[in-house]
């Protein structure tokens, strides 16, 4: 992943980080849809409780393993994005700040590969 060299200054100190946050704009999205049916879900959901893509505001998110560094360029693992997809902005993933306890999966429990 490729970052701008004239936001490589604000790159300094990731590479301590073993995981990311990415936020991108979602920007091959055509309209959009209140409800969505996840292949794991045995019925539809409201899209604010999925990860659609197709939402009033097209923004992803995604976690990723941080690679290696090489000046303005980041290798990453379990990017879950299309190849071009804009990327927003990029935050260091700090368990302590992130996780949270009790976590509780909503409908994902309904599918064992979820929970």
């Amino acid at each position: 992943m490729e970052i701008f060299r004239e936001f490589e200054a604000g790159l300094k100190g990731i590479e301590g980080f073993s995981h990311l946050l990415l936020i991108y704009w979602l920007d091959r999205v055509v309209g959009y849809s209140l409800t969505a049916h996840p292949p794991s879900s045995p019925s539809p959901r409201g899209v604010f409780a999925t990860r659609s893509p197709h939402r009033p505001n097209p923004l992803g998110i995604g976690l990723v393993e941080l690679v290696a560094r090489r000046g303005n360029v980041l290798e990453v693992r379990g990017v879950d994005a299309l190849d071009g997809t804009p990327l927003l902005d990029i935050k260091p993933y700090i368990p302590h700040l992130d996780e949270q306890n009790p976590v509780r999966l909503g409908w994902c429990h309904e599918d064992p590969n979820l929970a």
